[in-house]
């Protein structure tokens, strides 16, 4: 089996569609990366969304999207269970883009004294998982990472410092900054929305 690395990544699986599936899709066909798009509706139901982001877009079902080079899941809390059952996830680097949020409210879903990338690494049993990309506003994610001068921040979290490493690299490769914070039981509660200090914040690093 090929080492996975940031360079050698040609492919990204986007589960989750909505607002921060699309800005980050966004991101990966600008740097000339190709993406497969899923949701719970089908390839149909975004081929106006695979238009307009370009050839390097392509939709798919979940399955597919789980067999890229590297997967990015953000779904809704209340139906992220549901989005990621069936899948073989054994081995896979999973970027988890995820919060728990309860709609109407935005109440905090009830995670059972975990955080919930901890919960999320309970859904995708032997996967590798990272947590970023969760906390800036899709508006953000989708525009220019070079910022006055410096690049947006991108934090990460995880317990897999391999996949880690990969992750890094893809920050780096699509022009962001990345922060390291540790594992998923520090980093993810900190990242964390509701809950945690760094989601909405927007920071530039200089130099």
């Amino acid at each position: 089996m090929t080492t996975t690395t940031a360079t050698t990544i040609k492919t990204v699986g986007i589960i989750g569609a909505g607002a921060i599936g699309q800005a980050f899709a966004r991101q990966l066909v600008n740097a000339g990366i190709d993406v497969i798009l899923s949701n719970s509706r089908g390839p149909d139901s975004l081929a106006a969304v695979v238009d307009g982001l370009g050839p390097h877009a392509s939709a798919g079902t979940p399955r597919q999207a789980a067999e890229a080079d590297l997967v990015f899941v953000s779904v809704n809390w209340s139906r992220l269970e549901e989005a990621l059952a069936g899948i073989d996830w054994n081995g896979r680097i999973v970027i988890d883009a995820n919060n728990p949020v309860l709609l109407p409210g935005y109440r905090l879903a009830e995670l059972g004294g975990r955080n919930s990338s901890q919960v999320f690494a309970g859904l995708v049993p032997g996967a590798r998982v990272v947590k970023a990309f969760n906390t800036l506003l899709a508006s953000v994610l989708a525009s220019d990472p070079r910022q006055g001068g410096g690049r947006r921040v991108v934090f990460q979290s995880g317990d897999d410092g391999a996949a880690k490493a990969v992750v890094a690299g893809l920050i780096e490769r699509l022009g962001f900054a990345g922060i390291d914070l540790g594992s998923l039981a520090v980093g993810g509660a900190l990242q964390q929305f509701p809950g945690g200090v760094l989601p909405a914040v927007n920071l530039v690093r200089l130099g």
